[in-house]
């Protein structure tokens, strides 16, 4: 990106960050229901005999729990990304999912452990499904290309450096958002829906994170070609092109 660029801060639309705010709040419920049925599944250990099959259950319910909330807050990232200026907080807000994972599993996994109501072989089965709910919860908590406030503000820069509009296209199965909407690489014969938005609103809807290289390599020689047309030496070839036309 040209260092003349001047790179503004990004802002979510108020729209999107209602929508961020409401999506937290119901991961932020789902979360605090899927800590509850961890600690009834602990109240249990301690009450002979062991039901087993309740606490199984109770497991389960907390891993589809904690997977619920974990999805919705990491789309409500993508409508209020975190800034990286501060590496805790950006860590916090990115990858709670994993953080909550980890409350949700390992304490119940510990008392299971250790619980003297327990023998060998229920220890192993419970602490096996309890470990595996852990794991299942944490890699899906997991945010792996977590955005930032940063990353929405260079993209949005790099399409306004080259068209002078935050306006790109993209399709509902594809991976790349687009300059041009006539761009081959959107418009095919198998394409049914052609959408159009803002960088953040790509981002927001799909997820796409990457620019088309044919149409920023298209963008770039457009420019170049405006440039050249604007110098005393554009206006020259102009006239001699018109000449030989005439």
């Amino acid at each position: 990106m040209s260092s003349n660029t001047e790179r503004k801060p990004f802002v979510p639309t108020p729209e999107s960050k209602s929508k961020a705010t409401k999506l937290r709040v119901i991961a932020g419920v789902l979360w605090a229901l899927a800590i509850a049925a961890q600690v009834v599944a602990i109240s249990m250990l301690f009450k002979q005999p062991v039901n087993m099959t309740w606490i199984i259950i109770l497991i389960v319910i907390d891993l589809a729990l904690a997977i619920a909330g974990s999805l919705l807050w990491k789309k409500s990232n993508r409508f209020d990304p975190a800034s990286e200026k501060n590496k805790f907080l950006f860590f916090m807000q990115s990858q709670l999912g994993l953080v909550v994972a980890v409350i949700a599993f390992l304490p119940l996994v510990i008392f299971i452990l250790t619980s003297k109501n327990l023998d060998k072989k229920q220890k192993g089965i419970l602490g096996g499904i309890a470990g595996a709910a852990l794991l299942i919860a944490g890699l899906t908590g997991i945010d792996y290309n977590p955005p930032s406030a940063e990353e929405y503000a260079e993209q949005t820069a790099r399409i306004e450096e080259l068209t002078g509009q935050n306006v790109v296209y993209w399709t509902k199965s594809g991976t790349k958002y687009h300059i041009y909407v006539d761009c081959h690489a959107i418009n095919r014969d198998a394409t049914t829906e052609i959408f159009e938005g803002t960088v953040a609103k790509a981002r927001e809807l799909k997820n796409i994170t990457e620019l088309c290289k044919f149409c920023e390599a298209r963008a770039e020689k457009d420019r170049l070609v405006d440039k050249v047309e604007q110098t005393d030496i554009g206006e020259e070839i102009k006239e001699k092109v018109e000449e030989l036309i005439e």
